[in-house]
């Protein structure tokens, strides 16, 4: 009886360090997905700095909206002309460098490429009403000059869009295009850029386009865990031998 005794203590030790020895393999999987993340992160970064600095070519027609993909096309600097719709702009809530506000929107209509939705910029609350910012309501023929971004649908984070009371979160061409009675309208926006608009309003040239890269960091975490968990599987398996042996 004295030789088995032991026996019951040691089995929640082997439980242990077969379970460290899985969180091993768990997170050193983790590791490698942040590494991959990592490099998807780095190609990202170097295209897009490529696109936001290469020479604006026109923004696609209707010919190629089927092919057109943020992994292909987004900030690439485009241009369109045509005519502001501002009888049918929309107000987006954004928080920008300058505060909190609005980014308006307004279809643009093209002779040739559809009608394309333009954030034309930035304006704080007090500049919301159109009517508070006359000069930049052109009706004359424009080229407007700027980054393709890809639709944003549903909203933000926690909080959807309301077409029909007019509150917009994010830049939802499909949605904006439906409300406000739209036809042929392209898949993508452009977020114009910093060319000033008559009056000063809206303030264009606003697009983020940095990106936070932390995943090496995290790779690094998360092997750390990874080799905390291995040496403790380690420790506790040779333990266990050791109590065996003694036993023996």
């Amino acid at each position: 009886m004295t030789s088995q005794a032991p026996a019951p203590a040691r089995k929640p030790r082997i439980g242990l360090a077969i379970f460290m020895a899985f969180m091993t393999l768990v997170f050193s999987g983790l590791g490698i997905w942040q590494i991959e993340r990592l490099f998807w992160k780095l190609d990202l970064i170097a295209r897009v700095a490529a696109r936001v600095s290469a020479p604006a070519v026109p923004a696609p027609g209707p010919a190629d909206w089927n092919s057109i993909s943020a992994d292909n096309a987004e900030y690439r600097r485009v241009t369109a002309s045509g005519i502001f719709q501002s009888d049918r702009e929309v107000l987006v809530q954004a928080v920008t460098e300058r505060g909190p506000g609005f980014w308006v929107v307004t279809p643009l209509l093209t002779s040739d490429r559809g009608t394309i939705l333009i954030n034309r910029g930035f304006v704080p609350q007090e500049k919301r009403d159109a009517a508070s910012r006359p000069e930049g309501q052109s009706t004359d023929n424009v080229t407007v000059t700027g980054l393709l971004r890809i639709t944003e649908p549903g909203g933000a984070f926690l909080r959807s869009n309301d077409p029909a009371n007019g509150r917009w979160y994010s830049r939802d061409v499909q949605a904006i295009a439906k409300q406000q009675a739209l036809s042929n309208t392209a898949p993508y926006f452009i977020d114009a850029d910093a060319t000033p608009n008559p009056g000063g309003y809206p303030v264009g040239g606003l697009t983020v386009i940095q990106f936070r890269n932390s995943h090496l960091v995290y790779a690094l975490t998360w092997f750390g865990l990874a080799i905390m968990s291995l040496a403790a599987a380690s420790y506790l398996w040779r333990r266990r031998n050791r109590i065996a042996t003694t036993e023996e």
